[in-house]
């Protein structure tokens, strides 16, 4: 983290979903799938989508060049017994949410017993992190070294919100962006976390 602030010249940019839908998805894909979806889950799938259509987010600096990863690899954020955990997803450009869901889960119980292997903890593209779950409204994460962008996500609060002339209550997550000025101009960035916005605002997108 340290080489990360010495070396990268980030900017830090910030939006907020409407997750109202979201959270009902998660409710009824248990019930269809048997499976718990967590709101991680589809943080990682939006970032998978949001990659691909801005894979620029995927470069990093090689010397003169910037080069694009071949894939979507995920590092989130666990906080385990012995300190903060970064598991790696891997490939998750070729997965359902169904299978985020199930190797998330996978990989935080392993991360929690110490059991990671090297492979599953390298090789990290992008990066997650979450601290919603300790109701932390809105943070600003450090890029990894290996990475160029990380996506902050805070807390999900009800929040009054104006539509259609109407005030009503909305559930609403702040997502925050750091990103490295040396791969990804301020337009790029602002594109991609609309469009990571957009992908959560409507979960049958990421649903496929």
């Amino acid at each position: 983290m340290l080489t990360s602030k010495q070396t990268k010249p980030c900017f830090y940019i910030q939006s907020r979903a409407d997750v109202t839908e979201l959270m009902d998805a998660r409710h009824k894909l248990k019930k269809t799938t048997g499976v718990k979806i967590t709101t991680n889950a589809f943080y990682i799938c939006a970032l998978a989508h949001a990659a691909l259509r801005y894979p620029l987010v995927l470069g990093r600096v090689n010397g003169d060049n910037i080069r694009i990863a071949d894939s979507v690899n995920v590092g989130f954020a666990v906080n385990a017994p012995q300190g903060l955990v970064v598991p790696v997803m891997k490939n998750v450009q070729n997965m359902t949410l169904v299978n985020i869901a199930k190797v998330e889960k996978l990989l935080t119980d392993k991360a929690r017993a110490n059991r990671l292997s090297l492979d599953e903890v390298t090789d990290e593209t992008i990066a997650l992190s979450n601290l919603g779950a300790y109701g932390i409204d809105s943070f600003i994460g450090i890029v990894p070294p290996p990475a160029s962008v990380i996506l902050a996500v805070g807390n999900t609060l009800h929040q009054a919100v104006v539509r259609n002339g109407n005030v009503c209550e909305r559930k609403m997550v702040s997502l925050n962006l750091a990103a490295d000025h040396a791969v990804i101009n301020a337009d790029y960035a602002a594109e991609f976390l609309n469009y990571i916005k957009e992908l959560l605002e409507i979960p049958a997108s990421l649903e496929d």
